[in-house]
């Protein structure tokens, strides 16, 4: 089969591979109809997280139609069209069982690894290297999904691949982002970042009460897609001081929630965005806090910070003297996707959103490396790019 595997830093080749095979009863093996690149792929493709071995397929968001089940899977019958959540959850352990699918005690036969880089191993992920189990990406023509009687969910035929394949993922973890808040009707939302998921997480601020969403980015692009089509407030960030301009917005008291949809690859100015770009080039820091930094000191006393952007390892410089002083409260993690699949599929089915509205380039698997390239740069105004194999 095709897939697209990673041999190096900007280094993403679409290679002819072995078709997957059932390893294991609970496993199902889907044929998949549409994948697409997340921007957490891009850390991969930048280098950012290690034990990525040559070859390795990528992918995380991805859907497709059931060809092969094993004896143990008795809730999926070959011809379902199903979608994946990124995070692999064994359905049975003590986070699986309280909906924290993502904190899977089971799923990441490599847990180690990731205890060692990151202090904590979270779940097994497809496509995202052996620190989080080494299992095969979904940009491909097949992949096999362990659990499969837990996590794949089945999707009404009325409605087409690109309306539900992000329930596997960014459209869920915007989501989380906003309802984690748990901000009151008539709120004031900050957030970073207007990729996909700072889209969705403008969206769903919205669609759970808030009076004002505030973007935050510096993509001219992406600043008018937050404004015109989830009707937020912006602010670029290297046309204007975000720090004096969201005190002054808000009457000087700072937005009740800062959602900070950047991650380890923010962009800053100053000597500051040097000095995080070199110790992250040295590897004395894993990620590039500057959004980070600016939510702290935004937030209103008494707020919440939420992290759906993607950190690994250590980052520092931390304005923690601002946080604890303002009393703020932090919620950050890995996705449960698991638990927000049906109600936000529901939320299509009820017209009440169209996942799409972030589609901007639709292509071939096999134009895949030029399309992480593109996304990287953020060429062609692209948001976000879906492949079929």
């Amino acid at each position: 089969m095709k897939a697209m595997c990673w041999f190096g830093k900007e280094d993403i080749r679409v290679e002819d591979v072995a078709d997957p095979e059932i390893l294991n009863p609970r496993d199902a093996i889907i044929e998949v109809s549409l994948t697409s690149i997340c921007g957490s792929d891009l850390h991969l493709y930048e280098g950012f997280v290690p034990t990525m071995e040559r070859g390795d397929i990528l992918g995380h968001e991805f859907m497709g139609e059931v060809v092969e089940t094993g004896h143990q899977v008795d809730n999926l019958s070959v011809g379902d069209r199903v979608v994946v959540p990124f995070p692999i959850a064994c359905g049975n352990c003590r986070y699986c069982q309280t909906d924290l699918h993502a904190l899977c005690d089971n799923s990441n036969p490599n847990a180690w690894m990731a205890e060692k880089a990151f202090g904590y191993s979270p779940a097994g992920i497809y496509g995202y290297s052996h620190l989080f189990g080494g299992y095969a990406g979904g940009q491909a023509e097949y992949v096999r999904v362990p659990f499969a009687d837990v996590g794949p969910m089945k999707v009404p035929d009325e409605l087409s691949d690109e309306e539900v394949l992000f329930l596997s993922d960014v459209f869920p973890t915007g989501y989380q982002a906003a309802e984690v808040a748990d901000f009151e009707p008539g709120a004031t939302v900050a957030v970073w970042g207007c990729g996909p998921v700072g889209l969705f997480a403008i969206k769903s601020a919205y669609m759970l009460g808030a009076e004002r969403v505030i973007a935050i980015d510096h993509v001219h692009d992406r600043l008018r897609r937050a404004r015109t089509d989830c009707g937020a407030e912006v602010l670029h960030f290297e046309e204007e001081s975000v720090l004096h301009s969201l005190d002054e917005m808000t009457g000087g008291r700072g937005p009740d929630v800062c959602i900070e949809a950047v991650g380890m690859e923010a962009h800053g100015a100053g000597m500051v965005d040097w000095y995080d770009r070199a110790k992250q080039t040295l590897r004395l820091e894993t990620g590039r806090p500057h959004a980070l930094r600016q939510a702290i000191m935004a937030c209103s006393k008494g707020g919440t910070i939420v992290v759906p952007g993607v950190f690994g390892g250590v980052i520092d410089k931390l304005p923690m003297g601002a946080a604890f002083n303002k009393g703020l409260t932090f919620k950050m993690g890995q996705t449960n996707v698991h638990h927000y699949m049906s109600p936000l599929l529901e939320h299509i089915e009820n017209d009440e959103i169209d996942p799409t509205f972030v589609i901007t380039h639709r292509v071939p698997l096999i134009e895949g490396p030029a399309a992480y390239a593109m996304c990287q740069h953020k060429e062609d105004n692209c948001v976000k790019v879906v492949m079929t194999p």
